[in-house]
């Protein structure tokens, strides 16, 4: 696949938002961010929308329909046409195909910058069927997006590249039907209170903080209305500390932003989840730079960078630690596609750092072009 940014054009950006995960909504609200801070004069944006049952549709590309407005989160909506990706010419192109008629071009895109959020867009599906089309495109690849998705073997791969992982157990869907009971047994030897979580959803969706055994069935029944898979954590003590992570150019290392601090304001929110994080102000605090010691700061941004190569990954992620009072970082989890929009937390630790959102978006889209397709 060619690229216009040798011929004097603008580079076309196919943005693809939506999904069919439980994270529709903030795939969105970040398609809106990006599409109000995208350099028009380098870039073309053609914005797709996935609906909620997997239909591709071309979108309105004014960015204010994709905000959230005053709490009411947005939606892609169904359409007669259905966006497809072809080949021909050795470029990829767009494609709105409508019954009874012949389809219609969209022309090619040089890159698709993927901004869905958990399953069937993070997970590394949709990541497998750009790979498929020779499309270069932004972020982790089939593989890093699989492992960062996956609650329980990111664990794995950090454990093995030894971070410090906080103690948990995995619990698939023939387990809990099978034997209940030993869930439990294996729960209660974690001691209260615990975090149940969906091994395969983010943004906090379906987690629940349990604090005794009375409590585990429903948080479990909660969970599994949104992945038959499920981690269950034992609460851990300590700040929660964030770091992005920007992949380097060429051979460089993956450079790390300062890391940002996230705090609960109390009330109805329990811990930092859906509502505290998109929907109520005020309900929670993103402090960045977070205070810490200077050597603090530069141990958890190596961390990060550590975290980052344990899965492969490409492009950005999010990286997100317990600091516990006697100073050590154990690792929660990383985010391969974190929430992106201006005022979430990746884009204000790097703005922290000296990197603008309009340059970020920049780096991410000019990373995903130097990339060859294929195997690397």
């Amino acid at each position: 696949m060619d690229s216009n940014a040798t011929t004097g054009s603008k580079i076309r950006v196919a943005l693809l938002f939506g999904g069919r995960s439980s994270e529709h909504a903030v795939s969105c609200v970040t398609a809106a961010g990006v599409m109000g801070a995208i350099d028009t004069d380098k870039y073309e944006v053609v914005p797709v929308g996935i609906t909620r049952e997997g239909q591709w549709v071309l979108s309105d590309g004014d960015w204010h329909e994709w905000a959230l407005n005053q709490g009411q989160l947005p939606e892609v909506g169904a359409a007669e046409g259905t966006v497809q990706l072809a080949e021909g010419s050795g470029r990829t192109r767009l494609v709105v195909a409508e019954p009874d008629r012949v389809p219609r071009e969209l022309g090619g895109v040089d890159v698709v910058f993927p901004l869905l959020h958990g399953a069937f867009g993070e997970d590394g599906t949709v990541q497998g069927l750009l790979e498929l089309a020779d499309v270069r495109y932004v972020g982790a690849g089939v593989l890093a997006s699989a492992v960062g998705m996956d609650k329980h073997f990111m664990k794995v791969a950090f454990a093995a590249a030894g971070l410090e992982v906080g103690p948990y157990v995995a619990v698939t869907d023939k387990q809990w039907r099978r034997d209940p009971a030993a869930v439990r047994d294996a729960v209660g030897r974690l001691g209260y209170p615990v975090f149940v979580k969906p091994c395969r959803a983010g943004s906090s969706v379906g987690i629940s903080k349990v604090d005794g055994p009375e409590g585990l069935e429903a948080a479990i029944d909660e969970a599994r209305r949104h992945d038959l898979r499920l981690v269950i954590e034992a609460g851990i003590v300590g700040r929660e500390i964030e770091c992005g992570v920007l992949e380097g150019r060429g051979s460089d290392s993956p450079r790390t932003s300062l890391p940002g601090e996230v705090s609960v304001a109390g009330g109805s929110h329990a811990f930092y989840d859906f509502d505290a994080k998109y929907v109520e102000d005020n309900a929670a605090a993103l402090s960045c730079p977070a205070d810490l010691p200077e050597e603090a700061i530069a141990r958890v941004r190596e961390l990060s960078a550590a975290a980052f190569d344990a899965v492969a990954a490409e492009g950005l992620s999010r990286v997100d630690f317990f600091y516990t009072p006697d100073g050590r970082f154990i690792i929660n989890e990383i985010n391969t596609m974190p929430g992106f929009t201006p005022i979430s937390m990746y884009p204000q630790m790097w703005a922290a750092t000296g990197v603008s959102y309009p340059e970020l978006i920049d780096e991410l889209i000019q990373l995903a072009l130097a990339r060859p397709t294929g195997l690397r």
